[in-house]
């Protein structure tokens, strides 16, 4: 391939890498607008974080429309393949945590239209949500930086999410059995939770593609402990 043609090449791809960057901090601003809509019961902010999802629906079909390009025009291989497969894994999890924040927004919007205002558990749910957004930006970071020991960090991370999701799912599961007029202000926090929960499943995610771009290692399904050893020997 001629040089000016591999210069081409490499300005497109990263090009491409700013696009997931640029999706990536959409995602990460949704995430922080829905839980502070969330603590202060500000709903016309949950609307927003509601009506600004296409914006990151269509940023993910954009992206994934130039991958299948540059994919058919250059003909990728090796660690170009593996960046462009990369890509398109990224984004679809980024998708999916804006669909998160959209429907924290919208249990949002259904926990402060009825009757009972407070919100249990919220210095619980601020927290979770607060390792979760971390997570999501060392993702990013790992994936602008492909920094192996940040996307090792992030698995971690996602322990740390999973066991303050159980906490909470029991204190809530305590909270409606105390009193049954709860089950359904308690339900939309679970629901809540939930979604953080699932925001930290798809930032590891993001991280494990990581170790596959640098190391050409599926790291997926495996245990923290191996993961760690691909991603930091």
């Amino acid at each position: 391939m001629p040089d000016h043609t591999l210069k081409q090449f490499d300005t497109e791809l990263e090009e491409i890498r700013s696009q997931v960057l640029l999706m990536g901090g959409l995602v990460e601003q949704q995430i922080v607008r829905a839980i502070e809509a969330l603590t202060n019961g500000n709903i016309g902010l949950a609307r927003e974080v509601m009506d600004y999802d296409h914006r990151v629906n269509a940023l993910e079909v954009a992206i994934d429309e130039e991958c299948s390009t540059v994919i058919a025009r250059r003909q990728p291989a090796a660690k170009d393949l593996r960046m462009i497969m990369t890509v398109v894994k990224t984004i679809t999890d980024l998708e999916r945590i804006g669909d998160e924040a959209a429907k924290i927004a919208r249990m949002t919007l259904s926990l402060y239209s009825s009757d009972r205002p407070t919100v249990p558990r919220a210095a619980e749910i601020q927290h979770v949500a607060d390792i979760a957004i971390h997570m999501l930006r060392n993702a990013l970071d790992s994936f602008a930086r492909l920094d192996l020991a940040v996307a090792a960090k992030v698995v971690r991370q996602d322990e740390q999410v999973d066991s303050a999701f159980k906490a909470i799912l029991r204190q809530l599961i305590t909270f409606m059995m105390e009193d049954p007029r709860t089950i359904s202000h308690a339900l939309d926090i679970l629901f809540i939770a939930k979604s953080i929960e699932r925001i930290g499943d798809h930032s590891k995610n993001m991280s494990e593609y990581v170790v596959y771009l640098v190391k050409g290692k599926d790291v997926r399904h495996t245990s923290v402990e191996t993961l760690e050893r691909e991603a930091l020997g």
